[in-house]
């Protein structure tokens, strides 16, 4: 058995797309395109608009902040919400308050296999 850690306190923070106040502990990169991380975002933070490289699902699993895509307004997420976006979607997302969100992105993501739509 080993132990990991992917609190807080091992976070890299994100700069890009004009970022603040956000970091991401990659969890998992397989040798293909599948990667998982934890994102955390403290208060007053933002990950600036930029597009999906590969289908992207957010898993939200503490606090809430939004999510917005580009000429969209900004919609409000909490505990349990998961977002999509595919390949190419534009989209930004942030917390005024501070939000912990799970990031697994993959080319084959389909998530209407298992979750139930809002």
């Amino acid at each position: 058995m080993k132990f990991f850690r992917f609190d807080r306190d091992v976070r890299r923070e994100i700069t890009a797309f004009n970022s603040l106040n956000v970091g991401i502990t990659p969890i998992i990169k397989n040798e293909g395109r599948t990667s998982v991380g934890c994102m955390y975002f403290d208060q007053n933070s933002v990950v600036g608009m930029h597009p999906a490289t590969v289908p992207q699902l957010f898993l939200v699993i503490e606090g809430n902040g939004w999510v917005q895509i580009v000429g969209g307004e900004k919609v409000p997420v909490s505990i349990g919400t998961a977002v999509f976006w595919d390949a190419g979607e534009q989209h930004e997302s942030g917390s005024e308050t501070s939000m912990t969100a799970i990031i697994i992105e993959s080319p084959g993501l389909q998530p209407e296999q298992f979750l139930k739509t809002l």
